[in-house]
């Protein structure tokens, strides 16, 4: 998924955090633990995206400066800055995609326990 595809989703949803009902959470997935795993890692995901798309952005309308000292308020990073600030947490996003059915998860191959020889 596009992180564009991420902010075009984040911005229908209400940023506010809500109840859920839990069965609904269940329905979807073998326990409410498989669950809350699934969306946990998919808000990770969408975090580590969401925080590399904003750098780039910000990264675009550097300025650079002779002095450390020297700040520069630049108006541009300000208001994408704000745009980001303005999106639903990651959680939020990744347990509206759990529920709308638009997550696919599967489990690695486990390895075998070792057993210690008698």
């Amino acid at each position: 998924m596009e992180s564009t595809d991420i902010k075009t989703k984040a911005q229908g949803l209400d940023p506010n955090v809500r109840a859920r009902n839990v069965q609904e959470l269940v329905d979807k997935a073998s326990s409410v633990y498989e669950a809350l795993v699934v969306i946990s890692k998919r808000a990770e995901q969408l975090a580590v995206e969401l925080k590399h798309e904003l750098q780039q952005k910000l990264d675009e309308f550097a300025v650079n400066t002779e002095t450390i000292e020297e700040v520069v308020e630049n108006k541009e990073q300000i208001e994408i800055s704000k745009f980001y600030e303005k999106l639903p947490n990651p959680v939020i996003i990744a347990t509206e995609e759990f529920i709308n059915g638009e997550l696919h998860y599967y489990y690695k191959e486990r390895k075998k326990p070792r057993t210690e020889p008698n």
